[in-house]
């Protein structure tokens, strides 16, 4: 039953997720926190912060993530909820292929058409919206920010803009940094 009610919830999110993984975000945590509690708050959150470490789409990384984890948290074995995470993602991708798939079809026939350019144009601010949406989501008592995470914010921003500091080792200094002053 939890199989087909993620297939149904991240088809669902993928199809009315425009503007990436960061609009998704409301989205994901209406259904997957709120309504059916597959994870609990703390959790979504620690996910969205993996996802946004890890290489790839926010959005497609916490689908994997969400699916492992709500089937996990069912009740079934790790083996069981590899399928959970291979079910969401899954899910989350088959509208944006299967629609892909048809609008380079008909682009080229249509892409001068006035109604096609003002439907991309009406597209732009709803997706800014979102993406705002997003972030006023994650401002919760779970992401109470201290001085100690400006502290590790602000170095990280003048190492990466001064030094020049590759960003994958930024990642990397910062998690250190952060597990030496939260210990």
């Amino acid at each position: 039953m939890i199989f087909w009610q993620l297939f149904l919830v991240y088809l669902k999110i993928g199809i009315f997720g425009f503007g990436g993984g960061y609009a998704m975000l409301t989205l994901i945590q209406s259904d997957v926190v709120e309504k059916y509690e597959w994870i609990t708050l703390q959790e979504f959150t620690d996910i969205v912060a993996i996802s946004q470490m890890t290489p790839g789409p926010i959005g497609i990384n916490s689908a994997t993530y969400i699916g492992y984890r709500a089937v996990y948290n069912a009740g079934y074995p790790e083996g069981i909820a590899i399928l959970g995470s291979c079910m969401t993602t899954f899910a989350v991708c088959l509208h944006s292929f299967l629609l892909v798939l048809l609008i380079s079809y008909y682009y080229s026939r249509f892409k001068n058409n006035k109604y096609v350019a003002a439907a991309f144009m009406g597209l732009r601010p709803a997706t800014v919206g979102l993406i705002a949406a997003a972030a006023l989501l994650l401002m919760n008592r779970e992401n109470f920010i201290d001085y100690k995470s400006f502290l590790i914010f602000g170095a990280a921003f003048i190492l990466t803009w001064k030094f020049k500091i590759h960003p994958i080792l930024m990642i990397f200094i910062a998690g250190i940094s952060g597990l030496v002053l939260y210990w």
